[in-house]
């Protein structure tokens, strides 16, 4: 089987891909319709297995890093889906109170990738959380085509309050100095955009390619944003001139980046939509903003 690169992939596969993994396609539907770009040698389960997520050989912090303090924890939700469950991480060897970052998973619950950005964060001197919005359905069921499938079942306006909830527990923990930002990917970008509607007291927002929100609810940002995008990603794209307009009309303090030629979910190293250089420039932004504003 031709092992495959991403220079060997047309771009139509990878809109192909978002359009599987934001549910507009059945798998089935994404197969058929990738048969059409295996040609010249490239097989259909040779895109297929190219394009679906590798949580095995991409962690770059391992689960048992001895650097870090890093396990499941269950906080209460009354507002949302009841008792939730998350990574709370943070660095062994500490003393002084942490600043802390919510982390919030795309549209299929807690998987080790966003797990692994949880402990990025804690390497970077944060406590942070990372909760699983799947947790009244019994939780990430260790795939994401499982896990898009649960994640339908939730209301939205209830997950935000998982996610709020989770901001709360951070604020009462003994290891936090109660200074918390949030940082979300998609699904947890829109969470993000909201949490900064939601919550005056949060510190920081940085939304990766999130929907947003309304213009009547701009007013109700404190929070300082930071705006990362995919240069490709027009289906999100499409949102932001006019929530630019809203956030310049209520001067409100944000800074946009867009990163021109990569595909939505760029920062996801566990697919080829990842993109290396815009991944490390837009993670050593948020670790500067976050320093920043949770000091």
């Amino acid at each position: 089987m031709k092992k495959l690169r991403k220079e060997d992939i047309s771009q139509e596969v990878f809109d192909l891909y978002d359009d599987y993994a934001h549910n507009k396609l059945e798998r089935r539907q994404f197969i058929e319709k990738l048969s059409l770009y295996a040609i010249g040698g490239i097989t259909v389960p040779s895109l297929l297995s190219f394009v679906m997520p590798d949580y095995v050989n991409t962690l770059l912090v391992k689960p048992d890093d001895p650097r870090l303090i890093s396990d499941y924890v269950t906080y209460n939700s009354p507002q949302g889906g009841g008792e939730i469950r998350g990574l709370l991480s943070y660095q062994a060897e500490q003393s002084t109170k942490l600043p802390g970052i919510v982390v919030v998973h795309e549209n299929r619950g807690l998987n080790p990738y966003i797990e692994d950005v949880g402990r990025r964060a804690a390497l970077e001197g944060f406590i942070s959380i990372a909760p699983d919005a799947l947790s009244p359905l019994g939780g990430y069921p260790g795939n994401d085509d499982d896990g898009r499938a649960m994640q339908r079942q939730r209301d939205r306006d209830e997950m935000l309050e998982d996610f709020i909830a989770a901001f709360r527990y951070l604020q009462d923990h003994e290891k936090c100095n109660g200074k918390i930002g949030v940082v979300g990917f998609c699904f947890g970008g829109y969470i993000s955009n909201m949490m900064a509607v939601k919550l005056p007291d949060l510190k920081a927002a940085v939304p990766y390619y999130g929907r947003q929100p309304s213009e009547e609810d701009v007013p109700k940002i404190n929070a300082p944003l930071l705006l990362q995008y995919a240069g490709l990603d027009t289906r999100v794209n499409e949102g932001w001139p006019a929530y630019e307009k809203a956030l310049q009309k209520h001067n409100k303090k944000y800074e946009a980046h867009f990163y021109p030629e990569v595909n939505h979910g760029f920062h996801n190293n566990t697919t080829p939509r990842y993109d290396e250089a815009a991944a490390k420039l837009s993670w050593e932004r948020t670790i500067a903003f976050f320093r920043e504003n949770l000091k």
